[in-house]
């Protein structure tokens, strides 16, 4: 005797797939032609993050070849127009000359050595051009000491390159009227501090020792983030999605009309 409940059972995928009447020719071709671009789509996006790849690590070995080449002038002002952060950042530089007093401008940082300042301090060169240097970092509760630690007389600086930081830092924009630096912006900073013909890069100084300990100098972190292999393989993996389901469906569409 059959049961009831067994007549009200809905009927199984492939007896429901069964009784389904095939897709037209024109949604197939839809389906195909959205299927297409989607995959070209993402092939095109694999096959980028790739060529990234190749510029990126091209990039950290001219890097890694700057940092530990010999030091060279700091790019004057008839060398501005090309200096580019492509071509010269982490460059080691030397500039020789005298701080301006009076011009020092701290700028929020986060070292190893924990949370506090780097030291801005403008060096009036001997060719005449005047360009910021990051002579290191000291603690917040040095922060009132900055200014008294800035060198006077002639001074040699040697160090790595840096492109200008516009705008602001952490997530905050610079308040130059509130003496609140959260980047090292050179533009704004000269503005700041009514200085004329400063170089468009400021220098992160390197470790020889400061008087005293402070400011520390030659904390530049060199690093470069590379998940540009890990990006092209995310978009190859949807591209092989698309495809494959755009398969199963166009093999199901056809045993479809072969019954």
């Amino acid at each position: 005797m059959s049961s009831p409940a067994l007549a009200a059972v809905s009927p199984s995928g492939d007896d429901a797939s069964a009784g389904r009447r095939p897709r037209s020719a024109a949604a197939l071709a839809a389906i195909g032609l959205a299927a297409l671009v989607i995959f070209g789509g993402f092939v095109s996006l694999g096959v980028w993050q790739l060529e990234r790849r190749v510029w990126k690590l091209d990039l950290i070995e001219r890097v890694d070849a700057r940092i530990h080449a010999a030091p060279v002038a700091a790019p004057g002002p008839a060398e501005w127009p090309e200096t580019s952060a492509d071509r010269d950042a982490y460059r080691r530089v030397i500039a020789a000359g005298a701080f301006i007093p009076g011009k020092t401008a701290l700028t929020q940082a986060v070292t190893e050595q924990g949370a506090g300042f780097w030291v801005l301090a403008p060096l009036k060169t001997t060719q005449g051009f005047t360009v910021l240097v990051n002579r290191g970092f000291v603690p917040a509760d040095k922060r009132g000491e900055a200014e008294a630690m800035t060198p006077a007389g002639p001074v040699a600086v040697t160090g790595l390159l840096r492109v200008s930081e516009p705008g602001g830092g952490f997530l905050r924009a610079n308040d130059p009227g509130a003496e609140r630096w959260t980047s090292r912006d050179v533009a704004a900073i000269a503005a700041a501090r009514g200085l004329e013909g400063v170089a468009p890069y400021f220098i992160d100084a390197d470790a020889t020792q400061n008087p005293g300990g402070l400011p520390v100098g030659g904390l530049t972190v060199v690093s470069f983030r590379n998940s540009h292999l890990v990006y092209a393989l995310t978009w190859f993996a949807l591209a092989a999605m698309v495809a494959g389901g755009a398969a199963i469906l166009f093999a199901h569409e056809r045993a479809l009309r072969r019954r």
